[in-house]
């Protein structure tokens, strides 16, 4: 089975029953054993998928195709392929190869802990490694994962590290307080840490501005947003497939339109068609930041600032287009399956409390900021744990 029929199987599956479950709102284990179940969690290691481009591409599709079946899975299924890439961009093979490794052997899922606006954890010096303290508010996946991306502050220096530790590690806990309107079913609560131990062989290494490799390291930002993009991308997708479903066998010709059916029904028709144009458009220019994404990673340390930037502007633009068409896909798909569609039992209004919750993930006004910005004056985004 290819990786793309293992995706589309597991769509498949998901869709079948995501309206209870989303309902139900239960913590994701059993959505975690699913994806490891799919054999999708080893698509970015490089024996398992033959070569570093390919499986970048594929796990960006994989993550679209979940996502439009299920956006939350598709969320937690992004973000692990996020958090492991991200291993890669410190300059230690021996780490990533080990890490590679043992999430072939044990499936693992891995999850992050790392919010840019959230600087509440402090690294110790110890003997053989660092005591981690602190709480962080939101950290997706990471009470269903089984290894964590996390970043710290040292107390005695500012360092900002970058680190991985066991999920069931003693000393963490999970207070499971996320109970947010949309993406019900990620995770995305609190962890607490209370002298969480982390050896010294754990550190992947320093995330300072000043450090060599500073504009690599700086690309787990736009791998983040180019995530969150492909969800997006996903939420319209899926709205649109559903909603299309129920038009052909369920919504009724209005009785004006001089139609017997509402397929044929000229506003609904152009609805349809302005729609999917919009999201293929969306879904083309996504592809293109994840390629450009991908060749900037190829670049290694000899990425300079200028190739940085236009993959982060690339980036932008995704991000700006894919908020705008998830919100709109979401919202206008009820002119399309009419009033009957908005009884609880078909769960349509999943879609846009998903689009709504998810892409408040940063303002998106900074994104087209930055796009303006760079095609007026040549401007390069900051680095920033946003963009």
């Amino acid at each position: 089975m290819t990786w793309r029929q293992a995706a589309q199987r597991l769509a498949a599956t998901l869709r079948a029953d995501a309206v209870e479950r989303e309902r139900a709102a239960a913590e994701p284990r059993a959505e975690v054993e699913l994806l490891r179940d799919s054999g999708l969690l080893t698509l970015l290691v490089p024996r398992e998928r033959g070569g570093q481009g390919a499986g970048w591409l594929a796990a960006n599709a994989a993550t679209r195709i979940v996502a439009a079946a299920d956006a939350s899975v598709g969320h937690l299924l992004g973000y692990h392929y996020l958090q492991l890439w991200r291993t890669e961009l410190f300059d230690r093979p021996d780490a990533v190869e080990r890490l590679q490794r043992e999430t072939v052997a044990r499936g693992w899922f891995w999850a992050g802990v790392s919010n840019p606006l959230d600087a509440a954890l402090e690294l110790t010096p110890v003997e053989g490694g660092y005591l981690v303290k602190g709480r962080k508010t939101f950290a997706t996946g990471a009470s269903v994962a089984d290894r964590l991306v996390v970043s710290a502050t040292r107390t005695d220096t500012g360092d900002k590290l970058t680190f991985t530790v066991g999920a069931r590690a003693e000393g963490l806990s999970y207070p499971g307080d996320w109970d947010n309107l949309g993406q019900r079913l990620t995770a995305s609560g609190g962890v607490e840490f209370d002298d969480v131990h982390v050896p010294g062989d754990d550190v992947l290494g320093s995330q300072q501005d000043t450090a060599p490799g500073a504009a690599r390291r700086s690309l787990a930002a736009l791998g983040f947003q180019l995530m969150l993009s492909q969800v997006y991308v996903g939420i319209a997708e899926g709205a649109l497939a559903e909603a299309a479903e129920y038009t052909r066998t369920r919504t009724r010709a209005w009785a004006l339109s001089d139609v017997d059916d509402s397929v044929r029904d000229p506003y609904i028709v152009a609805g349809y068609g302005e729609l999917v144009a919009q999201v293929r458009a969306a879904a083309a220019l996504t592809d293109t930041a994840a390629v450009a994404l991908g060749q900037a990673f190829d670049r290694g340390a000899a990425l300079t600032e200028a190739e940085r930037a236009e993959a982060a502007i690339t980036l932008s633009a995704a991000k700006v287009v894919a908020t705008r068409i998830a919100n709109e896909t979401a919202t206008k798909l009820f002119e399309f399956v009419g009033a009957r569609g908005t009884a609880n039992k078909y769960g349509f209004d999943r879609f846009w409390r998903n689009a709504r919750t998810l892409t408040l993930h940063d303002p998106v006004v900074y994104k087209a900021r930055e796009v303006g910005a760079h095609f007026l004056t040549g401007e390069h985004p900051a680095h920033t744990g946003y963009s």
